[in-house]
């Protein structure tokens, strides 16, 4: 049963995903059958998009980078405080 259903979710979204004739028809090439509705209407669109596409990876970068090796070697930093209960 769950799987009947997880597959029937999963083709709802699908086809909810996909854009309809009238919205591929005001996409730009790059965008089209992609997603609904108007398309961008500027450059400047792809401009702030890219941009902040740019500044998501970098901080996923680093808060992925930081998490798995922090890098705090100072024997005063506060996790030794917390840590040792000196």
């Amino acid at each position: 049963m769950k799987r009947i259903l997880l597959s029937f979710t999963l083709t709802v979204l699908s086809l909810i995903t996909f854009a309809c004739p009238v919205c591929e028809k005001q996409q730009p090439q790059v965008l089209r059958g992609i997603t609904h509705g108007a398309g961008p209407e500027d450059r400047w669109d792809y401009v702030i998009v890219w941009t902040m596409v740019i500044i998501v990876v970098v901080t996923l970068f680093y808060s992925v980078k930081w998490l798995i090796r922090p890098g705090e070697r100072s024997r005063d930093h506060i996790k030794r405080f917390i840590l040792t209960n000196e």
